[in-house]
């Protein structure tokens, strides 16, 4: 019995723990994961969202620039004097060339205001509605040559479109 207790004790040993196949996947690992997460990135843009407690009895402000955003075509509004343009769909897709250089001719008007309403219909998609930020927010110049974006509208708020008064 003694041999057996003798042969027991010999087989038991502390196993040792191979971490080279981990410590080689983590060397490959933390470089790719530290170079790709320089691609990522996430711009956050600040909006303004309308409120429900606006008094009807208010006067409005005396210039206030919205961009109605319609199936059909694209309208700046002032809201105290009415429409300002229509700008029509060009082959099937709205023109922000043309609503760029319309808001270049507004701001050159009233350099001082900032503030801009979108106003979109319910079923306007998500990619018409970042490209006519865009084009609010900002216009492309050139200025000494350089290539830079030069301010528009910046402050922007959203909001649901008024309801056309003719039938479709």
């Amino acid at each position: 019995m003694r041999r057996f207790r003798a042969r027991r004790s010999r087989s038991i040993e502390a196993a040792e723990l191979n971490i080279t196949a981990f410590m080689n996947l983590m060397v490959i690992l933390v470089p790719f994961l530290l170079i790709t997460a320089v691609f990522s990135r996430v711009a956050i843009l600040q909006l303004n969202l309308p409120t429900g407690n606006t008094a009807k009895g208010a006067e409005k402000p005396e210039f206030h620039l919205q961009v109605i955003i319609r199936d059909p075509a694209l309208e700046i509004a002032d809201s105290r004097g009415g429409l300002i343009k229509r700008i029509p769909k060009k082959s099937d897709k709205h023109d922000y060339v043309a609503l760029s250089k319309l808001l270049q001719q507004v701001k050159a008007r009233f350099p001082d205001k900032t503030a801009a309403s979108i106003l979109s219909e319910p079923d306007t998609s998500y990619d018409t509605l970042v490209q006519v930020m865009d084009s609010v927010r900002m216009f492309k110049s050139v200025q000494f040559g350089e290539a830079i974006n030069a301010e528009l509208f910046p402050d922007i708020s959203i909001g649901d479109a008024p309801r056309t008064t003719k039938s479709r």
